[in-house]
Order: C-alpha cells, then sequence, then structure tokens
C-alpha cells in the first residue's frame, strides 16, 4: 500500500514529536565532522546499539561512513548556540569545534565534555531510507553526568523543562 501522506504533513506532524537535541560528532582518518540531530534512539540493549538518522545529501556522509565510529553528544539547554552552529550556522567545522570543550576518547572520536550523556559508538551498519541514512552503531563507551537539563526540540522551536520528569515506574 502507498501512503498518500504527503511530504509537508508528515514533517507538520513529526514537528509535534518532543525529541531531545544531540549533536553527532565523528573522528578518524576521513576527518572530523558533526552536525546536530533529534533522530536518535536506542535499538537493543544486547548488544547496546542505537541509530542516528543522517541527511544522504550531507556532503559529511562519507566522512562519517569512512571513519566507521560516531559519538552521539545529549545537549543541555546551555548548548542553543553549539547546537544552530552544528545544524549549519556554522560552516566551518573547526569553528564549529572552537565553540565547546571536547574530550578525547579512547576510539578517537571526540565527546562534549558537559554533555548530559556522550555514547561513543562504532559503526555496525548504514542504510539508506529514502532521503536519510540510518547509522547504526554498537555503544562502546558512555560518558554522562547527573545534573543539568536536556535541550529539547518541540513544534520547530527549543522548549525547557523546568524540572527532572521522573520515572514512568512511579
Amino acid at each position: 500500500m502507498h501512503s498518500t501522506i504527503s511530504r509537508t504533513e508528515f514533517r507538520n506532524a513529526m514537528a509535534r514529536v518532543c525529541a531531545p537535541v544531540n549533536v553527532i560528532t565523528t573522528n578518524g582518518a576521513a576527518g572530523r565532522g558533526g552536525f546536530t540531530a533529534t533522530a536518535m534512539c536506542s535499538v537493543t540493549d544486547e548488544p547496546p546499539t542505537l541509530l542516528v538518522c543522517m541527511n544522504s545529501r550531507s556532503a559529511q556522509t562519507a566522512l562519517f561512513i569512512e571513519n566507521g565510529r560516531f559519538c552521539v553528544n545529549v545537549l543541555t539547554q546551555e548548548h542553543k548556540t553549539l547546537a544552530a552552529s552544528f545544524a549549519g550556522g556554522e560552516a566551518d567545522m573547526a569553528a564549529r569545534y572552537a565553540a565547546a570543550e571536547w574530550t578525547n576518547l579512547a576510539s578517537g572520536n571526540q565527546a562534549l565534555a558537559d554533555a548530559i550523556v556522550s555514547f561513543d559508538c562504532t559503526l555496525t551498519e548504514a542504510r539508506l531510507v529514502g532521503s536519510h541514512n540510518i547509522l547504526i552503531g554498537e555503544v562502546v563507551d558512555i560518558r554522562s553526568r547527573r545534573d543539568g537539563h536536556a535541550l529539547l526540540y518541540f513544534d520547530r522551536n527549543y522548549v525547557h523543562v523546568p524540572t527532572q520528569a521522573g520515572s514512568f515506574g512511579g
């Protein structure tokens, strides 16, 4: 069955889904790169695996695939400017990285020093679906902190949740 949903209708509906803002980075033989994404989620916990979606028209696509690794950095409310920079507000990659403090990981990736959590991943699969590549990575290291409020994106704007939401378990 073929969908009758228009691209605009789908994009408007997806804008109503609240998501954390992440800067996805890579560093390796092909060079250093990074972009902002909200399309990130866990896949499985055995082995710990997550996925990130990256526009296939990005000039960085080959860089991420050739490096074979990436790091998902979950941003805080204080990272709005950094998010905008990695979303294309700053074209120069060196300038993007110069705007924050980074920690070198054993894999060769760089993690945002003050991210809420950073997932260091080895790329296990890249699959083109429509306009995006789905990058699937096995998590090989995690860095996290207990404080800070996640930078969230909803209805095409950053939103602030003033307190910790708590667990679903009651």
